[in-house]
């Protein structure tokens, strides 16, 4: 040890004692704050700090103390003793002092127990007795007054909880009863504002993490800078949901509002990624799947050929159109039917719509209904409209959160694609071809670098997989790798429909019917004697002087000439 990491060890008294889930200790370090000011400190294992306060001003009736980490965990306390109920532990953990009268010094303890040093930003935020008390009437968890957001998340959905404010109160009266009444002169009529902050797309450093932070502190900061996702009434449940997006920096805080007194406050802002950071496979550092990359960049490739050359080479857009129709339904059906990993899910997709694919090809190549065809054309352009309808703030109105006038309104909008363009069928199949192509270029892009526009398909998914999905706010960064994506995905469709509809140009609609051309080349070749290909042997003949030609190869060359034994 270092002569000034033993004189740190040397300043502090720790005494640890195990007694259930307490724990004991004293420290000589102080760290001294201000009020509205943020102190970026690092704290260690075995050196829990005390913080002090100084000075408090009369007028103010509560305190809120925060401090946040980007994914260690870090514990603050009212006491050298550590209790359920007087301690909270987390990434951004937050307590509420209420003064008492005539008190002028506030003192609170701090400590993680992580074993890498924890990099933390604290502030201290101070109200005054006509402001609503954030989680004072906490009946949930465990802190009597808890001013903290409490998040949970999977892959589909980010949830967050807070408990209930109460109206504020001077220093030593008694605090209003939380449900003795449900009058304006209660806490009923208290309002909370639901708030959401994007931090830029593809940045996981700590430092960007915490700076942006400071931005959704204080009511004004977050009014300014965040986005108001909802309005809750105290009568409404305080549990909201989000759509999940792993590897995006998100910020949640919440206003509590006194419309009376048209005061307000601010409860603990909490930050996820919707991944972890210590995970050692699917971490934040490393969401893309190598899976995911093949797959995506292998459609990706197809659907280039298709944005550009998809009208000419109708098979092969038959079999893209097949494949992506089976592959959507087919990774629902398994994913819920069966626990299988994700990589085996995406190689029985590509299976199963590869097949669907050529099933389609085949069926036009037999039967030639060109009705038929054009239907699963344009309802894949059908399902891609509606899932960008729903991708806008239309798709977080409370009547959508209703799957069956969910998924009514968005059938109704993919059949509706199809019906409007039954008059030009080949507009139809060109736009197609444009705009669905040029998209598969953007999910590939996804795969190796995240973008927002990938969502406007994952969020039906996520619906279609998911039963809770649907009470989900679907909101999504759109910065500057978006908006480049957005004019890439642009650009590309608009060539390919200008380059399709300038080439096909006084050409037929639509190729003839393949089996009706095959068997009237085979009549004229049967018929016609003039024909070369009249004289060609049946096939089995021709079977067999292939298999003898293949023969032939391997049998050993005979020598030219007559050879005699040697006579003895």
């Amino acid at each position: 040890m270092t002569l000034d990491g033993l004189l740190h060890f040397l300043s502090y008294i720790v005494f640890s004692s195990e007694i259930g889930a307490i724990t004991v200790f004293t420290s000589k370090s102080l760290i001294e704050f201000s009020v509205g000011k943020f102190r970026i400190f690092e704290l260690n294992r075995p050196f829990p700090e005390e913080a002090v306060l100084h000075d408090i001003s009369n007028n103010v009736t509560f305190l809120i103390f925060q401090i946040h980490s980007q994914y260690q965990n870090t514990t603050v306390s009212f006491s050298p003793t550590l209790l359920p109920n007087a301690s909270e532990t987390g990434t951004d953990s937050g307590l509420v002092f209420i003064l008492r009268p005539e008190q002028s010094t506030c003192t609170w303890y701090l400590e993680t127990s992580d074993t890498e040093p924890v990099q933390n930003m604290a502030i201290l935020l101070s109200y005054s007795e006509r402001d609503p008390i954030p989680g004072g009437c906490n009946l949930e968890f465990d802190l009597d007054i808890d001013p903290n957001i409490y998040l949970e998340y999977n892959f589909f959905e980010t949830t967050i909880k807070f408990a209930p404010a109460n109206l504020g109160y001077a220093r030593g009266a008694d605090p209003a009863s939380c449900d003795a009444e449900t009058d304006q002169d209660s806490r009923w009529r208290l309002q909370y504002d639901v708030y959401q902050y994007f931090l830029p797309e593809n940045d996981l450093t700590e430092d960007m993490m915490l700076t942006h932070l400071q931005r959704m502190v204080t009511v004004p900061q977050v009014k300014a800078n965040a986005l108001k996702v909802v309005t809750l009434m105290a009568n409404d449940k305080t549990s909201i949901s989000f759509s999940s997006l792993p590897g995006q920096g998100i910020i949640y805080n919440v206003i509590v509002w006194d419309p009376f007194l048209n005061t307000s406050a601010a409860y603990v802002p909490v930050h996820t990624y919707a991944c972890s950071f210590e995970a050692g496979e699917d971490s934040c550092a490393s969401l893309g799947r190598v899976s995911s990359k093949v797959f995506f960049t292998l459609f990706a490739l197809l659907g280039f050929f298709i944005c550009f050359f998809g009208h000419r080479f109708w098979k092969t857009e038959l079999f893209f159109i097949g494949f992506i129709i089976m592959g959507f339904f087919f990774y629902i059906l398994i994913t819920r039917l069966t626990p299988i990993k994700y990589d085996v899910r995406l190689i029985l997709t590509a299976v199963a719509g590869s097949i669907s694919g050529m099933f389609l090809v085949a069926a036009w190549w037999r039967c030639g209904i060109l009705s038929i065809c054009m239907l699963c054309v344009g309802l894949v352009l059908g399902f891609l409209i509606s899932s960008v309808t729903f991708f806008t703030p239309l798709g977080n109105l409370k009547i959508f959160h209703d799957d069956g006038v969910f998924w009514v309104t968005f059938s109704c909008i993919a059949i509706l694609i199809p019906v409007v363009f039954m008059g030009c069928l080949r507009i139809l199949n060109i736009l197609t071809c444009g705009v669905v192509g040029s998209y598969s270029v953007v999910l590939a892009v996804d795969s190796y670098l995240s973008t927002s526009l990938s969502y406007i398909t994952l969020n039906v998914l996520k619906r279609a997989l998911n039963k809770d999905f649907r009470r989900a706010f679907t909101n999504v960064p759109f910065q500057t790798n978006d908006f480049i994506i957005l004019a890439v995905w642009g650009m590309l469709a608009v060539s390919g429909i200008t380059l399709q509809i300038r080439r096909e140009r006084g050409r037929p609609f639509f190729p003839p019917h393949p089996y009706k051309l095959w068997k009237q080349e085979r009549e004229r070749r049967v018929t016609n004697i003039l024909d070369p290909s009249y004289h060609i042997p049946p096939l089995r003949e021709r079977l067999y002087g292939r298999l003898t030609q293949i023969k032939e190869l391997f049998q050993k060359e005979q020598p030219a000439g007559e050879r005699t034994p040697l006579l003895l």
